[in-house]
């Protein structure tokens, strides 16, 4: 076991950079491969070794597959990435799991489809008010020979709050960094910790294995990559990287608190029902009681609340299993009974075998968490200015929705198709999640809008014909590629 070299893994799978408030980022083509490679020997990517005094600026870099391909990275090597990065986010099959349909759907987005589709995106960051100086140092005069700017993503700093005015970032898992866990034994309470591997490529996951991945035979081109941990012999191309998803995401915040006005008739009641979708009051607190034993891997200062499960509200009546936190993150621990033998659990996947209370349960949360970095753009806008009519040429809100996984399809692609935009999530039909959800119909589903709050000892309440509150407006995947991987993309080659 070897510790995790800081220095070679980009700063944004540690940090965040939350301090630096101010951020762009931009979405570029390679124009001249020799001159892009260039300018990445050069760039002053930020690392995540800890410093002190922090900088008051970071610099990350991703690709997608064709960006590599663009930088002359042989077809080989980029096969050797998960499927899903190198096939791209609006793969047709894709499209459909993800919920990226009707007004979703990659044809009407602003980039990310087809000839929209970037090379590799770069991000800065600022503490204010340096960002545009920052930009201008970092760039230098060779990036217009080098890129072709498709587009910059700007963002805001709306003092940890979304769009819609809740408090956001509140939950995050805890990476176990110094590999002290052992993933291999059962888990049955709820911990916020999390294997290394499910955020860092080239270690183990919480299954105790390593996720595939690029790993190539030593010669002079991978001679600055590390050896892979399962394989010596060989060079770990995406050792210390990550698989990096963005969306752009537009709310519309009007349209939610108007909806929740109309359904409720008072102000106070319409904060109770957005409270309900989201999970959670405004200022963040959750609508289940706090615990008062300790959870492990979340920290003393974030306790008050972070520190809870759904365990006491098995019905779903305090918050409802729809509700939007309850559905990116259930809480849950693995469950007693699991079948642990190879053929148990090949009858059991088959369907055959007995039937009981944990054939209904959900997949164990810890093998689909994922690490939020994104940022929210355009004005704020207060709930009680929500429902006055637009203004003219009224600029976009949302949330450019970043976040880093080591599996694309079991973490990013799992939350998204079993939990946000199933309509059958911990045996629910009809509704999706009231916030992200597409309200689209299905075969065998023709209602996806409704929100449903179960009631101890009566009837449900149920609210119905929800619009669509967010609209997916781009998006693509990454690769974050270690300092050394840099490198190695970076390197001369003969055309």
């Amino acid at each position: 076991m070897t510790d995790v070299d800081f220095n070679d893994v980009q700063g944004l799978l540690r940090f965040g950079y939350g301090k630096m408030t101010q951020a762009s980022y931009a979405l570029l083509r390679v124009r001249d491969a020799a001159a892009a490679r260039a300018w990445l020997r050069a760039a002053p990517v930020t690392s995540a070794l800890t410093m002190n005094p922090p900088p008051p600026t970071a610099l990350q870099v991703a690709f997608t597959a064709p960006g590599l391909s663009e930088l002359g990275v042989p077809s080989s090597v980029i096969a050797g990435f998960s499927p899903e990065f190198v096939t791209g986010m609006t793969e047709e099959s894709r499209t459909r799991r993800l919920g990226d349909v009707g007004s979703n759907a990659p044809a009407q987005w602003s980039w990310g489809y087809d000839s929209d589709l970037p090379h590799l995106v770069v991000m800065f960051f600022a503490q204010p008010p340096g960002l545009t100086t920052f930009i201008q140092s970092a760039t230098g005069p060779d990036w217009s020979r080098a890129f072709e700017e498709m587009r910059w993503l700007k963002t805001a700093d709306l003092d940890g709050v979304e769009p819609f005015g809740f408090t956001d970032g509140i939950s995050q898992p805890r990476i176990d960094w110094e590999r002290q866990r052992d993933p291999t034994r059962p888990q049955i309470d709820y911990s916020n910790v999390v294997a290394l591997g499910e955020f860092l490529l080239g270690y183990p996951n919480e299954y105790n294995k390593y996720t595939d991945r690029p790993l190539l035979d030593p010669d002079a081109a991978s001679a600055n990559l590390l050896p892979a941990e399962d394989a010596p012999a060989k060079k770990d191309l995406a050792r210390n990287g990550s698989y990096l998803v963005m969306r752009e995401m537009e709310q519309d915040v009007r349209e939610f608190w108007k909806f929740v006005s109309q359904e409720t008739g008072n102000r106070d009641a319409a904060a109770k029902l957005a409270a309900t979708m989201v999970g959670r009051t405004r200022a963040g607190d959750p609508l289940v009681p706090i615990q008062k034993e300790a959870i492990p891997g979340i920290s003393p200062d974030e306790a008050g609340q972070n520190r809870f499960t759904y365990g006491g509200d098995p019905s779903g009546s305090a918050c409802p299993f729809g509700a939007h936190i309850r559905r990116a993150n259930p809480r849950n621990p693995d469950f007693p009974g699991r079948p642990a033998s190879l053929i148990k659990r090949v009858i059991t996947m088959l369907g055959f075998g007995p039937k009981g209370f944990r054939d209904d349960l959900m997949s164990p949360v810890r093998f689909h968490r994922i690490l939020r970095r994104g940022r929210e753009y355009g004005p704020g806008l207060l709930p009680e200015d929500a429902l006055s009519p637009a203004l003219p040429n009224e600029p976009a809100r949302g949330l450019h929705f970043i976040c880093l996984n080591a599996n694309i399809s079991r973490q990013f692609e799992f939350l998204q198709n079993a939990w946000i935009v199933n309509p059958k999530f911990s045996g629910m039909t009809g509704e999706r999640d009231p916030l992200l959800g597409t309200r689209a119909e299905l075969p065998g589903c023709p209602v996806t809008a409704d929100f449903n709050q179960p009631r101890d000892g009566r009837l449900r309440k149920r609210v119905d014909g929800l619009p669509q509150f967010v609209t997916v407006r781009g998006g693509a995947y990454f690769f974050l590629p270690s300092l050394r991987a840099l490198r190695y993309f970076a390197a001369k080659r003969s055309n």
